[in-house]
């Protein structure tokens, strides 16, 4: 509010040196926020989990169990990655990387069939699921 009100007062060279001014300020401040948000996305990654790709040109059905009859809760997007927390067996599936009967758990209560994660082994890669 100042800055408009001396922009008033004092007229069109000052204006545009205030919003020169306001305008680097808007600019510290944003680039400020970034960097603390890349900052804590970073630490963050560093923390999280593998995460494996979903086979190209898929959108895979994210299911509430270890098999097709389950609920599908989601659908993930193509070009998807997931992480695995833990593995477990189930139904057996046919997809991109061959039949398989293991299941990844993405999440709590979230399933996909392996064979459509690149994990890059037909066995598991994480802990069974408990």
């Amino acid at each position: 509010m100042a800055i408009e009100e001396i922009a008033e007062t004092t007229g069109t060279a000052t204006i545009a040196t205030a919003d020169a001014a306001a305008s680097a300020t808007e600019a510290t401040v944003v680039t400020a926020a970034t960097d603390a948000t890349d900052a804590t996305a970073t630490a963050g990654s560093t923390a999280a989990a593998v995460t494996y790709p979903i086979a190209p040109g898929y959108q895979v059905n994210v299911r509430s169990g270890p098999g097709t009859t389950y609920k599908v809760v989601k659908v993930l997007p193509y070009n998807s990655r997931v992480p695995i927390r833990c593995q477990r067996h189930g139904q057996k599936v046919s997809g991109p990387y061959g039949t398989s009967d293991i299941w990844d758990s993405i999440a709590p209560g979230q399933y996909v069939s392996d064979a459509y994660v690149r994990t890059g082994s037909d066995g598991f890669v994480a802990a069974p699921c408990g």
